[in-house]
């Protein structure tokens, strides 16, 4: 049976109007089944493509980030190589100076080597000159230059170079049993104290063993009189040779003005 030409574009027409005709048309036909699956298959394209550009967005953003990191690193490596570079100048000018140092310690030490052999040779020059002064203090009186009193003011200095910082004092006392004369009489001795002992001076231009025996019994007097037993000490210019052996049985200290 043929179909008219009207009835050909009736049915034309209902194919591509009628979603339902056409759906049993191509069912009838066999295309039903594989339009379907057809669909099936644009769906899951299309989440596909939705998944795709969501991984493309993704894989953008990570591209920009890993971008960042890279630049990030970069500053990072050239700061790196900046702080390397300082510190290996300063490392260098570290050891210019720890070089400088140590030269500047060397010479530091020769200079106070230097100094400590200019303080020994002043120092030697020093006690040389007194020793020069005394000797000639005890040959000036020696020869009438200068009177006993003279020398004995003279001498006072020599006491405090031995004594070293101490206190001297006149002291005078009566002898009224006759201790140091033999009668009773006016005593006079110059004390000095230095750290709670009391030193006996006397300061003679010459020293012999009457001047030993007499300062000896002016201690028996002073420890008598005071209640303190006193060191004996005796300045000489010229000591007779046999003053020492009396002075050591008495235990009076004899010291001459200059070491000849």
């Amino acid at each position: 049976m043929s179909l008219s030409k009207s009835e050909k574009e009736r049915i034309l027409r209902a194919v591509e109007e009628d979603r339902e005709f056409r759906y049993a048309l191509m069912g009838l036909l066999g295309f039903r089944e594989i339009l379907e699956r057809l669909a099936r298959l644009e769906e899951r394209q299309q989440r596909l493509e939705e998944r795709q550009q969501r991984l493309e967005e993704r894989f953008a953003r990570l591209e920009e980030r890993y971008q960042k990191l890279e630049e990030r690193f970069a500053r990072l490596e050239e700061r790196q190589q900046k702080l390397e570079e300082r510190q290996q100048r300063l490392e260098e000018r570290l050891l210019r100076v720890e070089e400088r140092l140590a030269r500047l310690e060397e010479r530091h030490q020769r200079l106070e080597e230097r100094q400590q052999r200019l303080e020994e040779r002043l120092a030697r020059l020093e006690e040389e000159a007194r020793e020069t002064r005394r000797l000639l203090l005890a040959i000036a009186h020696r020869y009438g230059v200068i009177s006993e009193e003279g020398f004995r003011e003279a001498m006072r200095y020599v006491v405090e170079d031995i004594l070293g910082a101490a206190r001297v004092r006149r002291w005078e006392a009566r002898d009224e049993e006759g201790i140091v004369y033999g009668r009773p009489s006016m005593v006079e001795v110059d004390v000095a104290v230095k750290d709670g002992v009391h030193v006996l001076v006397e300061v003679k231009s010459r020293v012999s063993k009457g001047d030993v025996a007499e300062l000896y019994r002016v201690g028996l007097l002073y420890e008598r009189l005071t209640g303190v037993k006193p060191r004996l000490l005796i300045v000489g210019g010229i000591i007779d040779p046999n003053v020492y052996e009396l002075a050591s049985k008495l235990g009076v200290e004899v010291r001459p003005v200059a070491r000849v």
